[in-house]
Order: C-alpha cells, then structure tokens, then sequence
C-alpha cells in the first residue's frame, strides 16, 4: 500500500504518518505540503525508509492528479476544508486513487455531497470519504454501534472540548485557527425533532461533564457536518445535535466576544484608506497566545450520548474519551485508509464514516492502538417520569 498524506509536515498529517509506517503493508508513504523541512518532522518520520516528503499546492490540480497517480489512497489533511476537500476529491476523482480526509467542517459536506462528484467518484469506481478524524469520524462510529443495539434512536448528543493546549502544534500553520473561528460564525445545523435547523452558531449554552483532566465545561452549538449526515444512514433518528467549545474558558468566551462585536465579520472594511478585514486580522493575532495566559490541559475531550428504546425499555448509552487531538485524528484516518486498502470499505461515491465503517472493525483497530472509550448503558422504565 502507498499513500500521499497531503498537508503531511502538519500536525495531523504527521499523526496518520507515523501510524502508517508501523504497519506492514505500507511500502510508502508520501508527505505531501506547501512546506517541505525535513526539520518539522518528528525523527521517527524521518528516519523512516518508507517516508518522502515532496511539495504539493492543493490549488495545482494537474501536478496533484500526478501525484496522485502512484499511490493507492490519499489522506487530506490539509484545512481549512471547505476550501480544500472539493480541490483534492476531484484529483483523486481523477487519478481514480481513494480518498479520505479529516474535515470537521460541515460546508466540506455540503461541497462534496453534490450529484457531479457523487456521480463521478461512483463512475471512477472510488471512495471520497469525508469527516474522519476524531470529530467527526470515531464518534460518528461509537453513535453507530450504539444505535445498532436499539430497536429505535430518539437523540444523539455530541459534545467535545479542545484545549490550545493540545492544538498548539498546529496553530502556527493558522488552519486549526481558521477552522475554530469558522464554526463559531454564521448559522450552523442542527437536526432537531426531524427537521434540519440552521441555529446561531455559539448559541444554546450547557454545561457538560468530560473525564479529568478537562471536567465540567461550557459548550455551544458549532459548525459541524454530523447534523447533515447521520439522518442520511441513521434511519429514525429525531434529533442529532453537536457543540464544542475551545478551552480555557477565556478562549470560547473571547471568540465570542470577537464575534459579537464584529472582529469575526468577512467583510473588509476602510481603514485610512487600507482595505482590511476583521475576520483575517483576528485570525493572524490568535496564531500567537500571550505567555501570560493559561492554555489549559494538553488534553481534549469528546462526549457521544445515544438515546432510544429496546424491549420497551429506554436506553440510554454515553461513551466518553479524553486524550490528544492530533493522535487521534490522524490514527482515525490511517485506520480508513487502512481498511479501504483492504477492502472493508467498499461503498463507492461520497460517504461519511457512519455509511461505510463496521464499527466492530474499527474499534477493534482502535482498541488494539491503545486507545480508551469509557461506556455506560442505563436503562429505565417506559412507565418512569
């Protein structure tokens, strides 16, 4: 198996990296990006035989259909999304190789799921699967295996928490920041008692408890893709909500802030006689954090609550995971590739993860990675109040 992780010298990229080289199979892999030091690669990456690191625009479409000519699938990890996915998933459309990315961003769905690429990636007898990271991705997959032991799925909660902590490796490249401002703009899906809602992004505010280090938090409604495709594969399911929060707190209630006075705005404005806009101004001062100012734990968290019915009975699952940002996500996309190699994604189009993945398979390879998902089931009464 060859791959080409595209954005590869980033922080996530090199995650999917170095768990692909552990595994027998692979005979390449290609670290492809704008930048190309050697010295931003962990030395496992570099003193890897199987890794090369070559220089690829996603904005070259030809130079990328060559790229990706000579390997077998293509990870992108290269945000924001909504700006990349459509440009990649084409080459690759192109080049006939499978696609995988880690996109977070729910307008990558909306770019993606449109009949010309659909029908395309189906006719190139390929896979663009999109949204499989950590969030969405793996949680899409715990809500899955969940609702597989219900007769019937009511609600999916999900809820995460990211500390700049742990995103810190990332930020300089400024995409981490972009896609954190991005989700908390605009109005952003939800889907609520059957219907598909576009609500305030930063609105509906809970408080949710994550395992430690991370603890009871804040969240608000963000722009994330779970909204539009879990009705699509869950049959049944009435509400699918997602929010998240950046920790510390300071960091949420600042973007928020931003926001609401109009820092966030897309809008260029004059200033003595300079066009500039706010939302990019506020975007270059976040890739800096002032030393004096907590950055959290270099942990986040994420929370994946699944209510239904079985026998007659309410049932409610919650499974709860707490570690690094970027291990997660990049392990999530190497296991996808991984299984797509093999033959155990098979769907061909536009899908996302909970439409193509036996979560048994998956979660196996997870597990098997040394990761912990901490699960409890409770079940009540249809006659309790």
């Amino acid at each position: 198996m060859k791959a080409l992780v595209v954005g590869g010298v980033g922080s996530m990229g090199q995650a999917a990296a170095r768990d692909l080289i552990k595994q027998d199979q692979v005979e390449k892999v290609v670290l492809g990006d704008i930048v190309t030091d050697p010295s931003r690669l962990y030395e496992r990456l570099r003193a890897s035989e199987k890794v090369s690191v070559t220089k690829i625009d996603v904005n070259d479409h030809d130079a990328l259909v060559k790229a990706l000519k000579d390997v077998d699938v293509v990870i992108n990890c290269a945000g924001p999304f909504h700006k990349t996915g459509v440009s990649v998933s084409k080459a690759a459309i192109e080049a006939k190789v499978n696609y995988v990315d880690i996109s977070d961003e729910y307008k990558t769905v909306v770019n993606l799921f449109v009949p010309e690429i659909e029908e395309r990636a189906r006719q190139a007898g390929i896979t663009i699967l999109t949204g499989m990271g950590s969030d969405p991705g793996t949680n899409n997959l715990i809500a899955k295996y969940h609702a597989s032991h219900l007769d019937s799925v009511d609600e999916i909660a999900l809820f995460w928490v990211v500390s700049i902590a742990d995103m810190e490796e990332g930020a300089t490249s400024g995409a981490a920041w972009d896609h954190s401002l991005h989700m908390n703009t605009g109005s952003v899906p939800q889907y609520i008692d059957g219907r598909l809602e576009y609500v305030e992004a930063g609105t509906g505010e809970e408080t949710v408890n994550f395992l430690e280090p991370l603890g009871s938090c804040p969240v608000r409604y963000v722009g994330h893709p779970q909204p539009l495709t879990m009705p699509r594969y869950m049959e049944g399911v009435k509400t699918v909500v997602i929010k998240g929060a950046m920790l510390p707190e300071w960091v949420d209630r600042l973007i928020q802030e931003q926001k609401e006075t109009g820092f966030l705005n897309a809008e260029p404005l004059d200033v003595k006689g300079t066009k500039v806009t706010p939302y990019d101004l506020t975007l270059q001062l976040w890739r800096t954090i002032p030393q004096n100012r907590d950055p959290g734990p270099k942990a986040s968290g994420m929370k994946v609550i699944v209510k239904g019915e079985r026998d007659g009975k309410r049932v409610t699952y919650t499974s709860d995971i707490v570690g690094r940002t970027a291990p997660g996500t990049g392990i999530a996309a190497s296991i996808a590739a991984l299984m797509l190699c093999s033959g155990d994604i098979n769907v061909k189009g536009v899908v996302a993860p909970e439409g193509c993945i036996d979560p048994e398979k998956y979660f196996a390879a997870l597990l098997g990675r040394g990761a912990k998902i901490y699960q409890t089931e409770t079940i009540t009464s249809m006659l309790s109040v």
